[in-house]
Formats: structure tokens, sequence, C-alpha cells
């Protein structure tokens, strides 16, 4: 076999082995971020949902409207942005069947599966619909909704009928109590590249997000 022969065939089994790397990829990328919709039988409303690692999520808060449930600033248009705020106790009864709201656990399965909490906000947070998209400044760093997760943030609302951050800083309740008036809760702010966790008080309004029914141990 001449030289120019056996380079030609080394070329034609790199190429491939390179396809199959790349087929891998994109299988193990689609695997990961699977996006579909659910529709919420109970009011007709649909969501967008997606799979990250074996969670599958609802990529856009929840908007049933319950009985202690609002809209931001008690504007309607608030809730088509960025869905309603719950206090505690409805937020753990808020979401439809087949779905739950995700204990702290999911909460740490999903952070830790994108990088860590560190920089999870980042890859979180939908790349429009926060406050830096007007105001930059040299504590942001864009987000880039690696995962189509797609947080916005629906800010928070008071016992005292008060509103606060919208648009620059979304909270989203876990399942998980850290006492009698606490639970344990997730937030994302514009200019931080992580995703905080503290406990709320159950009595504050917050934002929801549904995770499909199956248990996923940290």
């Amino acid at each position: 076999m001449s030289a120019s022969a056996g380079n030609r065939g080394t070329g034609r089994k790199a190429c491939v082995v390179l396809g199959t790397i790349a087929a891998v990829v994109l299988l193990s990328v689609s695997a990961v971020n699977a996006q579909g919709s659910f529709t919420d039988k109970r009011d007709g409303k649909k969501y967008r949902t997606v799979k990250i690692g074996k969670q599958t999520w609802m990529a856009e808060n929840l908007n049933y409207k319950t009985v202690e449930s609002v809209c931001y600033d008690n504007e309607e248009s608030n809730c088509q942005e960025y869905g309603r705020l719950y206090d505690w106790d409805d937020a753990m009864k808020a979401c439809p069947a087949g779905w739950h709201l995700p204990s702290d656990d999911e909460w740490w399965v999903l952070t830790d599966f994108v990088g860590g909490k560190k920089t999870a906000g980042t890859k979180l947070k939908s790349k429009t619909g926060w406050f830096a998209d007007k105001y930059m400044d040299k504590g942001y760093k864009a987000a880039t909704d690696d995962y189509g997760f797609s947080a916005l943030p629906g800010g928070v609302g008071y016992s005292d009928g008060s509103f606060d951050i919208a648009g620059s800083n979304g909270g989203w309740w876990s399942a998980t109590a850290s006492d009698a008036n606490y639970a344990w809760g997730r937030y994302m702010d514009y200019n931080l590249e992580g995703v905080g966790r503290n406990g709320l008080d159950k009595s504050f309004l917050f934002s929801l997000r549904c995770s499909q029914d199956f248990a996923v141990p940290r």
C-alpha cells in the first residue's frame, strides 16, 4: 500500500471516529435537555417542560390561580410574564396531578447537575426578562439558559400586601420546611452567577416551579 493510500485510510477512520463522537454528544445533549409541554387540565394552561438529567421540570413559573395566590403588584400582565406568587401552604398543594413542589434535595440535584450552585444561576436564568436587559452594570454576567430552564424574576410579595424586586430577583419554594415558620427556597439575582438557598418566611409569596413525580435522591 502506498503512503498516500495509508493516509487516506487513516483519515477515513478518523472521520468515522469523530462522527461517532459527535453523534454520542448530540444524543447526550438531547437526553439531558429534552423539551416538551404539559397542559394543566384544571384551567387549560400549557407549560413548556424540560428534562435535565433524570428530572423533568416545568420550564415556566406556575400560573394556576388559587384563592391565596396573586399577581405581582396585583397586575394581571405580571402573571402572564412571571406566573403567580404563592405562600408556602398554598404552594404545597398548587401543582397539578402528576407534578409536585420539589423538595430541597431535588433543588440540590438540579444545581449540582448543572455545575454547582456557584454558577448555576447563569446557566438556569432566562436570557431575557431580567433587570440587566435594560440596565447593564459591571457586576452582571449574561444569562445563558444552557438547559432551557428559563428562570424568570417574579419578585416577592409580603404579608402586608406590598411587593418587591420583580425583574431583578426571583425566589422559588421547596417543599422542605426548615422550621415551623420557614421553608427552604432558592433565589437568583440579575447580577449574581449563583443560586442562593435561604429559609423563607412561609407567609411571604414566591414563585413556584413544579417537578414531575419521580423520586431523585441527592
